[in-house]
């Protein structure tokens, strides 16, 4: 039982460690991406569609939302991965499923596996009516982190 809690405390810690880095990474500050729910082996991301991620036709940029898709699996990756190790994107594959158009969209990443070296994850963009815009599946090559 105690080592139960304590890996539940340890979880707690780390997907608290999560939302802190997203909230104070650059990166997610610039695309508006924030973190609205978020457990091990899975992470919800929410962006609301400014002017900015729109393309020349008014509907979300094929790149947004591949971005958005990514950082969800990324993130999913990262919510389950020991700490010392690190997730890099090697192949990623996005099916445009239906066109994305202004308001709030949300990518909820699911790590399947988590290998020693290779991990797989998938996500799927939603709009706010749960209809699936976009899925996506990446392979991520897991490292240690060095010290550069």
């Amino acid at each position: 039982m105690l080592r139960e809690t304590l890996a539940a405390m340890q979880d707690a810690d780390r997907l608290g460690a999560l939302r802190a880095l997203v909230a104070d990474a650059p990166f997610y500050r610039w695309t508006g991406m924030t973190i609205a729910h978020a457990e091990s082996g899975s992470v919800t991301l929410v962006l609301e569609l400014a002017d900015h991620h729109l393309n020349v036709q008014g509907l979300a940029h094929g790149g947004v939302v591949a971005t958005l898709a990514d950082a969800a699996m990324g993130l999913s990756l990262r919510s389950a991965l020991e700490p010392g190790r690190r997730h890099v994107t090697v192949e990623m594959g996005v099916h445009y499923l239906r066109p994305v158009i202004r308001g709030q969209v949300r990518a909820v990443g699911r790590a399947v596996r988590i290998g020693r070296e290779i991990a797989y994850a998938e996500a799927d963009v939603l709009d706010a009516n749960d209809r699936t815009l976009a899925r996506a599946s990446g392979t991520y090559s897991v490292t240690r982190m060095s010290g550069d």
